[in-house]
């Protein structure tokens, strides 16, 4: 009976990690175009892109991540002046400091600042992201504040050795929701001086 019972929780395991990852696949994401692939990390351009983003005293990864979602869904599941309901895309970005952190939804290619509606929300704002280049370190797994740390270190360290110029905070950004346990892509970006002639 044992045996059954555990086979059948692992057949629903399986089956919803089976299906989040579908889902996964499927979602919008933030479009950017590879212009150096090196063994472990990218230099990417990513072209101006609407956000929505809401801003926090919090300190640390753990702090941000629940609160700066939960506002952030809000907005997108109907809480804004016109209760329209703006579809998921990725990665969330995040930018964390002592000096304080944001959190921002990537908006869906089809909108923009004229045609978002407004959040109910006052700690949400729209903005729009600038064209940028940036480097990127991809790890897996479960994001924490020692994962963070840990490849914004090894990113940092590996755009010195290769005469990388890298520019304001590491941001980290998240690909797939809290309840997907497996293929989790999380990264960690920094913009750069880049020319598309550099290499």
């Amino acid at each position: 009976m044992r045996s059954i019972l555990i086979l059948s929780i692992s057949l629903v395991l399986i089956i919803t990690q089976t299906l989040t990852n579908m889902a996964s696949a499927k979602t919008e994401k933030q479009n950017y175009r590879l212009v150096y692939s090196d063994n472990d990390f990218e230099i990417r351009f990513y072209p101006s892109a609407t956000m929505a983003t809401v801003n926090s005293g919090a300190r640390t990864y753990k702090e941000l991540s629940g609160p700066g979602f939960r506002s952030l869904a809000g907005y997108i599941f109907g809480g804004n002046a016109s209760g329209t309901k703006i579809s998921m895309t990725s990665p969330v970005h995040m930018d964390i400091s002592d000096s304080g952190s944001s959190m921002s939804f990537v908006m869906p290619s089809s909108y923009n600042e004229k045609n978002l509606p407004e959040p109910d929300n006052s700690d949400v704002s729209i903005n729009t992201a600038p064209d940028e280049y940036v480097a990127a370190i991809r790890f897996g797994g479960y994001a924490s504040d020692s994962k963070i740390r840990h490849y914004s270190d090894k990113l940092s360290s590996m755009l010195v050795e290769r005469g990388i110029t890298g520019h304001g905070k590491f941001r980290f950004l998240g690909y797939n929701p809290p309840f997907q346990l497996f293929g989790r892509r999380n990264e960690i970006i920094v913009t750069v001086d880049w020319t598309e002639t550099k290499r």
